[in-house]
């Protein structure tokens, strides 16, 4: 009865701490972002505060999103060692609870919180981000609010019903590449010859064809033609262009799975997707592996003195858990590694290294 009591206790404790320290760094990325935002739109007037706080709230999630594992382990620390500072690790300790006793609630909430992060979390965060982007649309038109390629361009080829060939670059894209802006389309014939460019501020995907608006066509031999709007016959589906021009962040982890099986059917890279996916499955594990790692360096008694290096040494592993994580995942994407074992190998390598320390440290 008194485990039962204790663990409840510990596991209340260190959950009010990630909240604590989660909702403290919401609140400053949304301010800091609010006021980036106000400084934008400065001489705009047709920027409301209201729409600014608006679209601060709804790309908060996104933002935020990869502040979760920093929140678990800066919030498992911070519980432990204030438990630790009030005696109540000496207190559970001498009524013969051990340590193992203890981090298992902690350990316990972070899997729940992992798991919701992956399945409601992250779906919503991507939801509130597309609306985000065409609140951004409307505030900025076609030059801001968008998603850009990390080449400041973004392609996709497409073959109509006749033979024609056509590769379409965009300067921006919303709705995962339903609506494209600063669009150039270069046409080729069916033997493979250049046909002409055409220009156009934005482009939407409609069905069958592409609607360009404030259209410009440059043939060769003939001077060029304006026109309000053209039709642009196409063969791509919104899932085919979604698969082109989403990034594997935007996509909420219920659609994984099908943008995956859709850019093997088309015979396109899917590792990024496939990464993405196993991040989110691992994530639990990941959040795991945090608390290990804080309890390694916070379980010490707060009279023994050494708090700062121990603060120090915690945050200093899950840095270099998130190094890890990047480095993993960018050699999945350049296709030097599995993207399953990319995603599992930092939650790995963390668990593994706090419950070596804890080991050590409580068992000798």
């Amino acid at each position: 009865m008194i485990a039962g009591t204790l663990s409840r206790y510990f596991g209340l404790r260190f959950l009010n701490a990630v909240a604590a320290v989660f909702v403290g760094a919401m609140s400053l990325v949304a301010m800091i972002d609010f006021l980036e935002m106000l400084r934008r739109t400065g001489g705009m007037q047709n920027a409301t505060t209201l729409l600014v706080a608006k679209i601060t709230m709804f790309r908060l999630l996104f933002v935020t999103e990869r502040v979760i594992p920093f929140a678990v382990l800066i919030g498992a620390m911070a519980c432990y060692l204030n438990l630790s500072r009030r005696l109540e690790l000496v207190v559970a300790r001498s009524a013969g609870i051990s340590a193992w006793q203890f981090i298992t609630p902690a350990l316990v909430v972070a899997l729940l919180i992992g798991a919701a992060s992956t399945a409601i979390y992250n779906p919503l965060s991507a939801v509130l981000r597309e609306r985000s982007v065409r609140l951004e649309g409307t505030l900025f038109g076609d030059s801001g609010g968008t998603l850009q390629a990390a080449g400041g361009s973004l392609w996709v080829r497409q073959r109509s019903d006749d033979g024609q060939q056509a590769v379409i670059s965009a300067r921006a894209s919303r709705r995962q590449g339903i609506e494209l802006g600063g669009v150039s389309i270069f046409r080729y014939d069916e033997a493979g010859h250049f046909r002409d460019r055409i220009e156009a501020s934005s482009a939407n995907l409609e069905d069958g064809y592409w609607r360009l608006d404030g259209v410009r066509i440059n043939a060769t031999g003939t001077p060029p033609t304006e026109l309000a709007t053209y039709q642009l016959k196409t063969t791509l589906t919104p899932e085919q262009v979604r698969e082109s021009f989403a990034t594997p962040e935007t996509v909420p982890f219920w659609e994984l799975s099908s943008y995956i099986r859709l850019a093997e059917n088309a015979g396109l890279a899917a590792s990024a997707y496939r990464l993405q996916y196993y991040q989110l499955l691992v994530q639990p594990f990941y959040f795991a592996s945090m608390v290990l790692l804080a309890a390694a360096v916070s379980l010490r008694f707060f009279r023994f003195g050494g708090v700062q290096k121990m603060v120090l040494g915690g945050i200093t592993g899950g840095f270099f858990l998130f190094v890890v994580a990047k480095v993993t995942g960018d050699l999945s994407k350049a296709g030097l590694m599995s993207p399953l074992l990319a995603a599992a190998l930092p939650a790995f390598f963390g668990g593994v290294t706090g419950l070596m320390a804890l080991l050590y440290q409580e068992d000798g």
